[in-house]
């Protein structure tokens, strides 16, 4: 039996592989009542012979490491849809991002007992990323929660 193969749609995935790093703009909420600046720093890669994206994620502020992530995205055939497996240090359960490709973005929405959250990836050029997480209590209104503008320093 021949093993499968990475379709076109895996590939998509590789958009997102490499390490980046840029500045993150929180908006207040109650983690930051008057808003903040971050340093935002990525590592993506393409794992599992092409069918996944392994990517770990941290947040920065004065020298100080103060949030963790860890994701898993694949390509599901059988949804045809993108999905994240979003873990953090934030202790909660895993959070199940979906989505699908639209031209150079990326929108994944999530919804759990505390609402939607959404995370948009847009790619303006080869080597920048730029990403929004939003916040819902009805799928329908959404909040900024903060928006990152990254760099890419190398490939994956």
């Amino acid at each position: 039996m021949d093993m499968p193969k990475p379709t076109d749609a895996h590939r998509k995935l590789e958009r997102l592989a490499g390490a980046w790093k840029g500045t993150e703009t929180m908006q207040p909420s109650p983690w930051a009542p008057t808003g903040s600046q971050a340093e935002g720093r990525i590592q993506n890669r393409v794992a599992l012979d092409g069918f996944a994206l392994v990517g770990e994620y941290e947040q920065w502020k004065d020298g100080v490491a103060v949030f963790k992530g860890h994701g898993v995205t694949i390509w599901n055939p059988a949804d045809e849809c993108y999905e994240m497996y979003w873990y953090d240090s934030m202790g909660q359960p895993p959070e199940v991002f979906r989505g699908t490709w639209g031209g150079d973005t990326l929108p994944l929405i999530s919804k759990n007992a505390r609402g939607w959250a959404r995370m948009t990836y847009t790619f303006p050029k080869p080597d920048r990323m730029v990403s929004r997480m939003e916040m819902s209590t009805d799928g329908k209104t959404w909040t900024t929660f903060f928006d990152g503008i990254y760099d890419k320093l190398t490939s994956a």
